[in-house]
């Protein structure tokens, strides 16, 4: 028999500069399934070994850490995205063919969602084989129920450009589809542009257009701000140019 695929889903607080307690954030039944497995495709070997070590330290692992088996998604695939549907991931499952369970992780929250891993979910499908997604923090989401923007019409967009002119211009194209549809429009940026890009943004937006910010999401520190642009001014909020952040804009 093939094994299966679970997407296991990871913590927030990676390339945080604090860490909660793993039950905190993540459920039993998500880490019993995580400890009971030993072949992984993952972003980074390094950081998923630093999470399996959190793992077992709530539930023994199936074996030692040093025998994981940990295949990288090639780097190339991180830069572009694998959504796109030109890299074959077949190759990394062999492991499942063989009759193994596979974990497919990411950095932080749901692999494939806002990270890479769509080429290996789709290549599973490909082979015939069972996909389990597993429950955890996705940051999108919960960003988007701390916004008190519209949750029934919404988009996610990934990243906007770095350069002032062209984040300007890609900002105001996503504000008049916010305010033209009322569907909410989700990005995240590299946190240390989390200043920059929330200068542009009070610098773009128009006086009555909400922008909503979570940061740290699922650690003590989370910060969650909702407010007009106008207002946004007046309280004089500040990011950590070090914690990741959703930013979101509608109506």
């Amino acid at each position: 028999m093939s094994g299966t695929l679970y997407l296991v889903p990871a913590p927030l607080d990676y390339g945080c500069t604090s860490m909660s307690p793993l039950a905190q954030s993540m459920p039993e039944g998500t880490l019993k399934v995580a400890s009971n497995l030993q072949h992984w495709v993952c972003e980074n070997a390094k950081s998923t070994r630093a999470y399996l070590k959190r793992v077992g330290e709530n539930h023994p692992l199936c074996v030692p850490l040093q025998s994981m088996q940990l295949q990288e998604l090639p780097r190339e695939v991180h830069k572009k995205g694998d959504h796109l549907g030109d890299f074959d991931a077949r190759h990394l499952l062999k492991p499942a063919m063989d009759g193994f369970d596979v974990g497919l992780v990411s950095e932080a929250g749901m692999p494939a969602v806002a990270d890479p891993g769509s080429s290996v979910v789709r290549a599973a499908h490909d082979l015939g084989l069972r996909v389990v997604p597993l429950v955890g923090p996705v940051s999108l989401l919960l960003a988007l129920a701390a916004s008190g923007l519209n949750g029934q019409n919404f988009a996610f967009v990934g990243y906007v450009p770095s350069g002032p002119d062209e984040r300007a211009k890609r900002l105001r194209e996503l504000e008049s589809l916010a305010l033209k549809t009322g569907q909410t429009q989700l990005f995240i940026e590299t946190p240390y542009r989390n200043t920059a890009m929330l200068q542009t943004l009070l610098q773009t937006l128009q006086h009555n257009t909400r922008l909503a910010t979570a940061s740290g999401l699922t650690l003590d520190s989370a910060q969650c701000h909702s407010d007009t642009t106008k207002h946004w001014k007046s309280k004089a909020w500040a990011l950590d140019n070090a914690t990741p952040t959703v930013f979101a804009i509608g109506r």
